[in-house]
């Protein structure tokens, strides 16, 4: 294979990871009344435009057609006095700016703290990747950047140990791929809606609409229904109530994979392209480590 797709899978598995034993966040949840979902809605905002956020601007929006599931979350929030909405954004009070400030504490701390891997490979695999991301994220394609900007955002400081630089080059590689994906869903004549729909087929998430429309809380019954006709009339999904791909779709969502892959790793250098192989076993055996 022309590109080091056993690292693909590895990247979010990290993210799954890093913070899972730190109890910081469970405690401030606690303290503050808030399920996860809503405190770290608040937390996210950190990555945001400091003027506020436009619900746009938050999660994928491009596969959203509500944002009911957002304003739930927001108004926990709000309730407890971490963020207001004002002029059609979200932003983070002081109380709010607070919590993050913490948040980013406790977690800089936690990180300095960890030793997956031995020192050396580990300051290593932090270079790599963030050499990675710098290549990747100036690059001329994807040529529409939603989630790119969140990259430097998240990096708000300079990294304090090795571990958080490593956090910081994987969350920056993930946002990166979002780009990747969304511009080779967009070749392709898609929509984010009929993506999300697709691809869910082609998992083989649902066997029916109606099942699909229950696994698709950021879309309305008839919104995912829509999707579903269309890609029929495309050629893409098979016709009857059991959902399928025809070899059309099968051969779509296979080359938007493809070019997804192309995007993410065509930029990066011949030096990191090198040290592929060491890249994915030593992050496996970090993840490991995580878990």
């Amino acid at each position: 294979e022309p590109y080091p797709l056993r690292l693909v899978p590895l990247l979010p598995q990290f993210l799954q990871r890093r913070r899972a034993k730190s109890d910081f966040p469970l405690r401030a949840m606690e303290r503050l009344g808030l399920d996860r979902p809503a405190y770290f809605f608040a937390m996210d905002l950190g990555i945001q435009d400091p003027g506020g956020a436009l619900p746009r601007d938050i999660g994928n929006s491009a596969y959203r057609t509500t944002d009911a599931q957002l304003r739930t979350m927001a108004a926990a929030g709000e309730s407890v006095g971490l963020l207001v909405w004002r002029d059609g954004r979200w932003s983070l009070t002081d109380n709010g700016k607070s919590a993050l400030a913490d948040l980013r504490q406790a977690t800089a701390e936690y990180y300095a703290s960890l030793s997956p891997i031995g020192a050396a490979e580990l300051e290593r695999l932090a270079g790599v990747l963030d050499t990675a991301l710098a290549a990747v994220a100036s690059s001329p394609d994807p040529q529409t950047r939603e989630h790119t900007p969140r990259a430097a955002r998240y990096r708000w400081t300079e990294p304090s140990s090795a571990m958080a630089r490593l956090d910081a080059a994987i969350y920056g590689l993930w946002q990166v791929r979002d780009d990747c994906h969304m511009q080779a869903w967009r070749d392709a004549g898609l929509t984010g809606p009929a993506l999300d729909v697709l691809t869910r087929v082609w998992r083989t998430e649902a066997a029916t609409e109606d099942e699909l429309m229950e696994k698709i809380g950021t879309q309305r019954p008839d919104d995912v229904r829509a999707a579903a006709q269309q890609l029929r009339a495309d050629g893409l999904l098979t016709e009857g109530p059991a959902l399928g791909l025809t070899p059309k779709g099968a051969a779509t969502r296979e080359r938007i994979e493809t070019e997804t892959d192309r995007y993410f790793f065509a930029p990066w250098p011949e030096s990191v392209g090198a040290q592929a192989d060491w890249v994915t076993e030593r992050l496996t055996a970090l993840n490991a480590a995580l878990d």
